[in-house]
């Protein structure tokens, strides 16, 4: 299995069957390599509404006639919209084929703002674990610090973990190092940065200072074997 990280808070993770994509925010994302016009996935998974993270799932979905997952209203409202959404809620887990997906807490907000400028209710934002082959991949999504990580380090033996660390919109640097050594996974990567002035951050510096597990500061476009 291989895990990339294509920006901002773009996930891709690449199994013998399936092509997985988390927050596929692409074009209005100038760090992202990737091509919402000629991507190939199959699963879309949602950590919450907010349009740096939806992105272009309307577009890839309709491309690949590809499954969404994400949280209950968020789902409501692509599958009102005429795409293959399944809802889940914080707490919630289900296996599905191409792996196991649970939902964590998050604390943040979740609107979506369509084309018409109307403002749609999202529903709670969420964390995702993914587990696939033994293996769990934990995209904390869009979140503040909480004491509730470090119960999800000790339920859960997390292969890797992509944290937020941009300040302002989620946790920033400080919190976030508290966020990886609760999280306690083997390997600790920075998302959610440098993609706006105002979430500017040094990730190398940010990864140097996790003391569990390794952190890891992943170029655009580099993937990890797990």
């Amino acid at each position: 299995m291989k895990v990339s990280y294509h920006g901002h808070s773009v996930v891709k993770v690449e199994t013998d069957n399936h092509n997985i994509i988390i927050d596929p925010f692409i074009n209005g994302n100038e760090a992202c390599d990737l091509n919402a016009s000629t991507l190939k996935v199959d699963v879309i998974l949602l950590t919450h509404a907010h349009n740096d993270h939806v992105g272009d799932t309307f577009e890839i979905a309709k491309n690949n006639d590809a499954f969404i997952v994400a949280p209950n209203e968020l789902a409501n409202y692509l599958s009102a919209q005429g795409l293959n959404a399944h809802p889940m809620h914080i707490g919630g887990s289900k296996q599905f084929d191409f792996g196991t997906v649970k939902l964590t807490q998050a604390f943040h907000g979740s609107s979506y703002e369509a084309e018409d400028g109307s403002i749609i209710y999202g529903g709670m934002p969420a964390g995702i674990l993914l587990t696939i082959n033994g293996k769990t991949i934990y995209h904390v999504g869009d979140t503040a610090l909480f004491t509730d990580l470090k119960m999800y380090g000790e339920m859960n033996d997390i292969d890797i973990a992509f944290i937020p660390i941009g300040d302002n919109f989620t946790m920033g640097p400080e919190d976030a190092i508290h966020a990886a050594n609760w999280i306690n996974a083997s390997i600790s990567v920075p998302v959610h940065y440098n993609t706006f002035p105002v979430i500017d951050q040094d990730a190398k510096a940010w990864a140097n200072q996790i003391k569990t597990g390794k952190g890891y500061a992943m170029n655009i476009g580099e993937a990890i074997d797990l």
